[in-house]
């Protein structure tokens, strides 16, 4: 390409072009920095910039002189999860949709714990709207009239059942709710953190964009970490749980003035 056809070429917004950025990922493993500052006419911080938030979302890996697409995981799947523990989630779900009072605007993400928050929300037909990137969570919500469901846009990651992405991010970034109901994949004194790709980023926008966040988890995950942090214990109002933490982690809790509640 000639530089009069560069010179020419309208500039992608920055949104635009970490889409390009993630879909060149899917056609091939590795992109380099220097390529995508030709290509999007841009210099090469702007493009390290873009590999730094993209990475921080769980969407892409750092390389040398580069990026390269997120390798395979071994982090069950959405269904391999939603068939274990049932009983413990089911508790933990019924004590989280007890605290949904009638019109409260809600974001919940995906997770197999969430989905049963969500089969409660809608058996007991709370009149409430929710703001999901999951479908298996919608679709529970959906069987009751007096539940607006609303389902973000973005990239749709099969394993989950969920969309994620900048899309996503941005569209949760134009709400404001009353409280969060989400999940993690592990949860330690450093804070909540998650294993699944994208996923992170989901959290940290519905964090904030919440007047009240509320941290589902069962017991198996307490003390470990996952792939990527996704905030501080101070960022949690409360835990809801299947067994009180151990020591360590419930005064890490309880200095962060973070309530515990346990399903019991």
């Amino acid at each position: 390409m000639s530089k009069v056809e560069l010179s020419i070429r309208p500039k992608l917004r920055k949104r635009e072009r970490r889409q390009q950025i993630l879909l060149e990922l899917r056609l091939r493993p590795h992109v380099r920095i220097s390529d995508l500052s030709e290509r999007f006419g841009v210099s090469t911080e702007t493009i390290r910039r873009d590999f730094e938030q993209l990475s921080s979302d769980g969407l892409l890996d750092r390389a040398h002189g580069g990026a390269s697409a997120l390798a395979a995981g071994h982090y069950p799947t959405f269904d391999e999860r939603a068939a274990d523990r049932i009983e413990e989630r089911e508790k933990i779900g019924r004590v989280a949709a007890n605290l949904v009072q009638p019109g409260e605007t809600l974001m919940i993400d995906s997770g197999s714990t969430t989905v049963q928050l969500a089969r409660f929300l809608a058996f007991d037909g709370t009149p409430c709207t929710v703001v999901t990137n999951s479908f298996p969570v919608a679709m529970a919500l959906g069987q009751s009239d007096t539940i607006e469901v609303i389902v973000c846009p973005g990239d749709y990651l099969a394993s989950e059942a969920a969309v994620i992405g900048t899309d996503t991010i941005e569209f949760l970034d134009r709400h404001s709710v009353d409280r969060c109901l989400i999940g993690a994949s592990a949860l330690s004194k450093g804070g909540p953190s998650e294993a699944v790709r994208g996923f992170a980023a989901i959290k940290r926008a519905m964090l904030r964009r919440s007047a009240v966040s509320h941290l589902l988890i069962d017991r198996e995950k307490f003390g470990r970490r996952g792939l990527s942090q996704f905030g501080d214990l101070g960022d949690i109002t409360s835990v809801i749980s299947d067994r009180v933490p151990d020591d360590d982690l419930g005064r890490a809790l309880k200095g962060a003035k973070v309530e515990v509640l346990v399903a019991q």
